[in-house]
């Protein structure tokens, strides 16, 4: 069984360890390239884009996948729209395999926003120290409140950085301690936290350690995801290959 994965993520990573050792499917990881040092896979794996619906279609239909799993990142909407549109056209089924989005506790003081342009007005014209964890895509738009300081963490240094007057970088890949977090947001005395709502334990202490230090946070909502069947589990990945397996 031929199974394309979409991937980028922690889900990815665990349904290609999952399947690594299996003699009856044939995977093929698939990442964007956005990342310059991906974490080593242990399936067959191709970087880049595919061209759009069409190319993704074609892709599938050419190599003769049984089966397309989207684990790429909740806010990747483009190709997690091509995604679907491809499956629609190839006629290869199509399953969303994403972590369920976070929710907040008792003690959290959370701002949820539509978008990123929402998240820069919600930290008000003070001058304020912010914690950016939502990725370096979209960095440039925090250019329009230049008074704050902001402390920017991700993989890859941003190119955007620059138009960021008052910054500070920080190169690093999850999962994060809650105890590092709480480090981080004491040393730089953090008065804002800036995050898209993911979901997934690899990056969670951060709203643990906001909640304990009382900071309150800006979470970008993410956006909705209509016309394909979702799962939120390994095993229910895994159930749906099954039910998904071409007949011999």
């Amino acid at each position: 069984m031929r199974i394309l994965i979409l991937g980028g993520t922690t889900q990815a990573s665990d349904l290609a360890r999952a399947l690594a050792t299996r003699a009856d499917v044939e995977p093929l990881l698939s990442l964007a390239g956005r990342t310059q040092n991906p974490t080593p896979a242990p399936i067959p794996c191709r970087v880049g884009g595919f061209g759009g619906v069409e190319g993704l279609a074609t892709f599938l239909r050419d190599h003769q996948f049984d089966a397309l799993i989207d684990a790429t990142h909740p806010f990747a909407a483009q190709i997690s729209a091509n995604a679907r549109a491809a499956s629609a056209a190839s006629g290869v089924p199509l399953l969303v395999f994403s972590r369920p989005a976070w929710a907040p506790n008792e003690g959290d003081d959370w701002s949820e926003v539509g978008g990123v342009a929402e998240a820069v007005a919600a930290l008000g014209a003070k001058p304020r120290r912010v914690f950016l964890t939502h990725g370096r895509l979209q960095l440039a738009a925090f250019a329009a409140a230049p008074q704050h300081f902001y402390l920017v963490r991700a993989i890859d240094r941003p190119e955007e950085l620059r138009l960021l007057p008052h910054h500070k970088f920080i190169s690093a890949r999850g999962p994060f301690t809650l105890e590092g977090e709480r480090d981080i947001m004491r040393a730089e005395r953090i008065e804002f936290l800036v995050s898209k709502n993911s979901g997934g334990g690899a990056t969670a202490a951060k709203l643990v350690a906001a909640r304990e230090l009382k900071i309150p946070v800006v979470l970008i909502a993410r956006p909705q995801a209509e016309g394909a069947e979702e799962a939120a589990r390994l095993a229910d990945v895994l159930d749906w290959i099954e039910a998904h397996r071409p007949a011999p």
